[in-house]
């Protein structure tokens, strides 16, 4: 019986593109991203969001276009930020090439969609004057009139079908320089329709479940969705979808990753449910570190264990660990190996200035 090794994540080969000075596809880290769902005219309003995401680690973010007063905000907005911005585009051509005109890194647009194929050459050729991308992207939900025809339903040939259609009107303008996403709210349509993409062609894949609902629910679907194609190799940039803030859905894009060992930002804290053994209360404790450590983007692994049943033994795989001990005593573990104890009056911050301390040193180590 052959059996996968558990931990062994072949990745996909596909062509490399750019969206500005990020990678997408290739050997490139697998890329986050978010939208911003402030008003585009609100110039302020946008940047103050998108700098929230810089902060909490994306690498892209979208803006939505869909008027003439939204490319003319998107210039300032493009200065006013450290990150490549996407012009999420729909029908009309004219908005795409004010866009690529005002600094866009990438297009979000399908030129099937915006008219005739004078119109889609020159948003081409707009595209590449100003060394603009652009991201192919199929929705379940808006699939093409004579594809639903053709299918009766929206489904992952229809999905694949509609991707490589838009594909072929970019390359007949010798345009490759795009990656393509094919997302449905239907985890099992979504994840069919890229496992068949991710065989009829070697462009980037943007992975998403879309609508995939709030916090919980979305974090839910878009986990169990994206996880399934990173695991199995599939994926070169990651938007989560929720109904919440933007920030959230990168958060959760990092920790997606991070369960899978793709790649790691942050403080991982590895934690236990609690239980009438624990020996502190380790549901307010998790809350309020994963609160203060919110500002270590340093990749390094914390264990909080409520008693000597798990903690000793998650400690030793962690860089520092916790394991609840009696009489309000506990036993704190440094690269695995007990080193001291901490009274309760003193955990939180003694934790923290641990993690902060651990996280100076290895970014320290990088930089030797």
């Amino acid at each position: 019986m052959n059996i996968r090794p558990y931990r062994d994540i072949i990745r996909r080969e596909s062509r490399q593109i750019m969206v500005g000075p990020v990678a997408v596809g290739g050997d490139a880290p697998v890329s986050v991203q978010s939208m911003t769902n402030t008003l585009t005219t609100d110039v302020q309003a946008t940047i103050n969001q998108i700098r929230q995401m810089e902060q909490a680690g994306a690498d892209i973010a979208r803006v939505s276009c869909p008027d003439r007063d939204s490319t003319a905000a998107l210039k300032e907005i493009i200065s006013g930020v450290n990150i490549p911005i996407v012009a999420d585009i729909h029908f009309h051509y004219k908005r795409a090439i004010e866009a690529a005109e005002a600094g866009a890194a990438c297009l979000r647009i399908n030129p099937g969609n915006i008219g005739s194929p004078d119109r889609v050459r020159e948003v081409v050729r707009a595209a590449r004057d100003h060394g603009c991308s652009m991201r192919i992207g199929v929705n379940a939900g808006s699939l093409e009139k004579h594809l639903l025809e053709q299918f009766g339903e929206p489904c992952p040939e229809a999905m694949v079908q509609s991707a490589l259609e838009h594909a072929k009107i970019l390359e007949d303008n010798d345009f490759f320089n795009f990656k393509i996403s094919v997302k449905a709210s239907d985890i099992f349509l979504a994840v069919a329709a890229y496992q068949g993409l991710a065989e009829a062609c070697d462009y980037p894949l943007h992975l998403g479940i879309t609508e995939a609902g709030a916090l919980r629910a979305g974090t839910v679907k878009s986990s169990i969705g994206m996880g399934m194609l990173l695991w199995s190799g599939i994926g070169d940039s990651i938007r989560v979808s929720l109904s919440a803030d933007p920030v959230e859905e990168v958060k959760v894009g990092f920790d997606i990753l991070k369960s899978l060992g793709i790649r790691h930002r942050g403080v991982q804290i590895i934690s236990c449910p609690s239980c009438a053994r624990q020996a502190y209360p380790v549901i307010r404790t998790v809350e309020i570190l994963e609160k203060r450590l919110e500002h270590i983007s340093t990749s390094l692994s914390l264990s909080i264990i409520g008693c000597v049943v798990n903690g000793p033994g998650e400690a030793r795989e962690t860089d520092i660990g916790l394991t609840g001990g009696g009489n309000g005593t506990h036993m704190v573990y440094l690269n695995g190996m007990s080193d001291h104890k901490i009274n309760d009056d003193r955990l939180v911050d003694h934790i923290v200035k641990l993690v902060e301390k651990k996280a100076a040193e290895l970014d320290a180590e990088i930089k030797e």
